[in-house]
């Protein structure tokens, strides 16, 4: 059955996404502020709509995928989306924002006469280019029902995960999940450098060993083991790091606001938020295993010229 969807930022991820609805065979009306996105998108089957509230107009389903919570508000205000919307149009928020975020957009959505679900992803470009992303869902359960059928074309696999906001709440713990683990494999391999261990064969242990994890066996933050890791490509993203940083900001804020002891959690923000900000601003977040050599070196330098 077509649907009509329209289709609210056409970036690195919502391209891929919004193309894949094309191909299984939906109407999907596309808009992105930057031209070259909407080119991009109408290249694949994408048609351009001159505004977002225009193709929110005559759609059936309104996906957004958006850099962060602000942007959703702002449109889902009293002059955009919502408004423009015909009653009862199912809104699905694929971005990554902050919880409270995401539950103001649900709460805005239904004082309009609006559905809603909150469905941010895991997988990276490669996963919306491939349509094997993972979505994590907030909102009612007859909301995810009616929007499961776009997932499925866009992604392998779809989750329920509860009320308003808990697809963002299990985003966020899953990326600090994330965060922490690419930091520790990492830390690993540069450690194993030192003690004079290859990569491979530190790969080849932990691979069928405990320290086994998507960091290491999918991801790996070192050239060679796994062909099709960033780090065979001059890291370029996958995940960009920027993205890990801000995944982990909002980590780290549901942290301290729920008073909750989770010092890697926090440790990892630091590091990703200062890693983005330097060499790591566009590249893949498992990049990071550079800037712990580069730290390490300098550590042993010091170290070397320390008054004994």
């Amino acid at each position: 059955m077509t649907t009509t969807v329209a289709f609210i930022g056409l970036g690195h991820m919502g391209g891929p996404m919004a193309a894949n609805l094309v191909r299984a065979g939906h109407r999907v009306l596309g808009h992105d502020l930057v031209e070259s996105a909407l080119a991009d998108a109408a290249a694949k089957g994408v048609e351009r709509a001159g505004s977002a509230a225009e193709a929110a107009a005559i759609a059936d389903v309104v996906v957004t995928m958006l850099p962060a919570g602000r942007h959703v508000l702002s449109l889902y205000g009293p002059e955009g989306l919502l408004a423009a919307a015909r009653p009862g149009t199912l809104f699905v928020d694929c971005s990554t924002i902050d919880v409270a975020d995401s539950r103001a957009a649900h709460a805005a959505a239904s004082a309009a006469g609006h559905r809603s679900l909150d469905a941010p992803v895991s997988g990276g470009v490669v996963g919306a280019e491939a349509g094997t992303l993972t979505f994590m869902a907030g909102g009612e359960q007859a909301a995810f029902a009616e929007a499961e059928p776009l997932l499925s074309v866009m992604g392998k696999k779809a989750v329920y995960c509860g009320a308003a906001g808990a697809g963002q709440a299990a985003k966020i713990c899953n990326n600090m999940i994330l965060g922490v683990s690419m930091i520790a494999v990492s830390e690993a391999f540069v450690l194993a450098e030192s003690l004079g261990l290859s990569d491979q064969a530190l790969f080849d242990v932990a691979s069928a060993a405990s320290g086994q994890c998507w960091a290491l066996t999918v991801n790996c933050p070192v050239p060679g083991p796994v062909p099709g890791s960033p780090a065979n490509r001059d890291y370029r993203p996958g995940f960009a790091a920027p993205l890990m940083a801000k995944d982990l900001g909002l980590a780290a804020n549901a942290v301290r606001a729920g008073g909750v002891d989770a010092e890697l959690g926090l440790r990892a923000a630091e590091l990703y938020a200062r890693f983005a900000e330097g060499g790591g601003a566009e590249k893949d977040f498992s990049g990071i295993v550079r800037a712990i050599r580069a730290a390490s070196a300098t550590t042993a330098d010091t170290e070397k010229g320390a008054t004994p």
